[in-house]
């Protein structure tokens, strides 16, 4: 099975033998990937519409996986169930996934691992999850054609971090490899953009935006 380069470095992130559930699973590509090469027994492709959940199965039973990959319809966590203890999502807003989680703190405390891979907000989202009781093990930036992702590894614990942390993420601040340079770059001139595009009366937006790009110039220099 052939995947992007973003669906690749989430699966190689996924822990060996542990129960997946890829909410948003698309056409189940990675989860196909995840069985195929043996880093998990058993995977839930779960997706809220019926299209991508039909491709899903037909790529199921393509591969002929339909005792190892379920494909559930439904919502977010309600497609969750005790069995599972890894959840994955990938592609979708910040502020979709911390919605999702949100309003089911007690499904969230049963899950050990999260590996996300939001498309925006990525630091609402460390904020979030680290305030609920999960920790950043790992995260990755990885290029997909001209974008830039980044994906997040939680685990269950605690672990304290600065505002720093949260905006860059502790361990890409730590690595500092060439797409870090490359994406926070990009993430200050956006900046320098929206500043000069705000309306006077948007001071505190204008405040926030410059404290950030100080913030990156320091790093980068």
């Amino acid at each position: 099975m052939k995947i992007n380069s973003r669906l690749k470095q989430i699966g190689d992130l996924v822990d060996t033998n542990s129960l997946v559930l890829d909410i948003g699973c698309d056409h189940a590509l990675l989860d196909i990937y995840l069985v195929e090469n043996k880093i998990v027994k058993k995977a839930v492709a779960a997706d809220v519409a019926e299209g991508p959940l039909k491709c899903a199965k037909e790529n199921i039973k393509r591969y002929k996986m339909d005792d190892k990959i379920e494909a559930r319809l439904g919502n977010g966590l309600e497609t969750y169930t005790n069995d599972i203890d890894t959840v994955i999502i990938s592609g979708m807003g910040g502020r979709t996934t911390i919605g999702m989680f949100k309003y089911n703190i007690k499904t969230a405390k049963k899950i050990n691992t999260l590996i996300l891979s939001p498309n925006n907000y990525q630091e609402d989202v460390r904020r979030f999850f680290t305030s609920i009781g999960f920790y950043i093990e790992d995260e990755k930036l990885v290029k997909e054609g001209k974008i830039i992702y980044q994906i997040i590894k939680l685990k269950r614990g605690r672990k304290h971090y600065s505002k720093k942390d949260y905006f860059f993420g502790p361990i890409l601040i730590k690595e500092k490899d060439k797409l870090f340079r490359e994406y926070f770059l990009k993430e200050m001139k956006s900046r320098e953009i929206l500043i000069n595009v705000l309306p006077k009366n948007y001071r505190w937006k204008k405040f926030i935006t410059k404290r950030e790009i100080k913030m990156i110039e320091k790093e980068l220099s």
